[in-house]
């Protein structure tokens, strides 16, 4: 990678890492629902009660913006508040209840109600599993595990209930991923303490490869996880320690090249 285009490319990651850009975007859910965690003023509950997000609130939200994070924006964020509606805006109440909206009307594009009640099922048994728990030295009334215990492949198979397949870009995952790992307060949320923004892979969909093809970042023509790395070990030339952040500067790429 040449020095200009290494220069541009920072130019791009350090603009667009700003909020401003982001109002209307699927992270602007679980972020909402991360500022509740801090707050000082509590929100109210159904009942007249003080109510605060926890961190699985903010992790559900996070698993489902995610996953509706395909096609127009405005579509995107137009159905994570109707799923979010569903919910009451209590993501993690709702999936411990257990009584979902369970049908094949299409919430998102190709995705029904009925995947969605899978998913929350999926999620209800992993922050209540007796087993996850004892793994984590907890007992029945601690806090429900944390997400940020599963590694990519298994959030694939234990929550979206994919099958195993090593090649998979997992552009969601790594998506989400970066929201909850990411640790400069300014888009993303930092919230995952115990993992290493190092470690983290560029979300790859087909945009995000042509666009890598077309800076001369990548040669490899498939949009699988190797794929994915080559573009992430371009830009740990730019960001040792912090290769996740290309993501903003294709961003960046493609509002200028729209």
């Amino acid at each position: 990678m040449d020095a200009a285009l290494e220069d541009k490319l920072r130019a791009w990651a350090e603009r667009y890492n700003n909020p401003r850009y982001f109002e209307e975007d699927p992270i602007a859910f679980p972020t909402r629902f991360a500022k509740t965690m801090t707050s000082e003023q509590p929100t109210l509950g159904f009942e007249g009660g003080a109510w605060r997000a926890s961190l699985q609130d903010v992790e559900i939200a996070a698993i489902f913006a995610a996953h509706f994070a395909w096609g127009r924006r405005a579509m995107i964020v137009r159905d994570c508040a109707r799923l979010f509606d569903e919910m009451m805006w209590r993501p993690l109440d709702y999936v411990m209840a257990g009584d979902y909206r369970d049908d094949d009307t299409s919430i998102h594009r190709t995705i029904k109600w009925s995947e969605v009640a899978q998913i929350c099922a999926r999620l209800k048994n992993f922050y209540s599993g007796a087993t996850a728990r004892a793994g984590m030295g907890l007992s029945r009334e601690s806090s429900p595990r944390s997400l940020e215990s599963l590694s990519t492949e298994q959030i694939r198979m234990q929550i979206f209930g994919q099958k195993e397949d090593p090649k998979a870009a997992n552009k969601k995952i790594w998506m989400m991923r970066r929201w909850m790992v990411r640790d400069d307060g300014k888009v993303d949320l930092g919230l995952w303490k115990h993992s290493d923004k190092r470690d983290l892979i560029i979300p790859l969909d087909v945009h995000v490869h042509r666009q890598a093809t077309e800076l001369g970042m990548i040669t490899r023509k498939s949009k699988d996880f190797e794929a994915a790395k080559e573009i992430t070990d371009a830009f740990r030339q730019i960001f040792p320690d912090d290769p996740a952040k290309g993501d903003f500067a294709l961003f960046g790429y493609g509002v200028n090249n729209a």
